[in-house]
């Protein structure tokens, strides 16, 4: 009866140290608890570069007209300014001026590249006929031309004299003389010497027609 007992104590011990020891294929809980924690942190590092980029697009989308306008204000512009503000090509700078002088040197210049006489003109110049009781009129306009540079001041000056010397010449010729050839050479060199006479110097040389009717 007394061994019974004894051998169930030392049964008892043999099998405390056995349940004692760790079970060393049981996982650890502290393991098990933080690998979660670990593996849920990858996911919160691989998602930072993601964001990185979305600020970058983002700012690449609002500094992207910022950029435009500061490049076409300090470059683009300038350039343009400085594209108007050139001057045009030489020889067109040139040729606005020569042609005024041009033109004054043509107007200036008659055949042969010499310069155009002085002029004076008598315009509408209205007279009866000799001879015709007031039927018959000649109408008339005409170039006076001569040396002197002043000419166009002194009959000008003298218009009112030279006018009726004009009409006393005129009104003379009957409508005989206008028929005859070479009429109006004839009475180119009778306004000549009229003019001469009444100035009281050679300063007309030439008469000129411009209008000459006979009705």
């Amino acid at each position: 009866m007394s061994a019974k007992p004894e051998a169930k104590e030392a049964a008892l011990e043999k099998a405390a140290p056995e349940k004692a020891a760790p079970d060393k294929g049981a996982p650890d809980k502290g393991a098990s608890d933080k690998a979660p924690a670990e593996k849920g942190a990858a996911p919160e590092k691989a998602a930072a570069p993601g964001k990185l980029g979305l600020f970058a697009a983002i700012g690449a989308v609002v500094l992207a007209p910022v950029l435009s306008l500061g490049v076409a204000q300090f470059v683009l512009l300038p350039k343009l300014e400085k594209k108007l503000a050139l001057p045009a090509a030489p020889g067109a700078a040139a040729a606005e001026p020569e042609a005024p002088a041009a033109e004054a040197s043509a107007k200036a210049e008659g055949k042969g590249g010499k310069a155009a006489p002085p002029t004076f003109e008598f315009s509408n110049v209205v007279v009866n006929l000799s001879g015709t009781m007031g039927t018959r009129y000649l109408k008339t306009s005409f170039i006076v031309t001569g040396p002197e540079a002043g000419l166009p001041a002194l009959f000008e000056g003298k218009k009112a004299q030279l006018t009726d010397v004009t009409l006393n010449v005129l009104s003379a010729l009957t409508l005989a003389d206008l028929e005859e050839p070479g009429s109006k050479n004839v009475l180119r060199e009778k306004l000549v010497g009229a003019y001469n006479e009444a100035l009281g110097r050679k300063v007309v040389d030439q008469v000129y027609f411009s209008d000459f009717v006979v009705q």
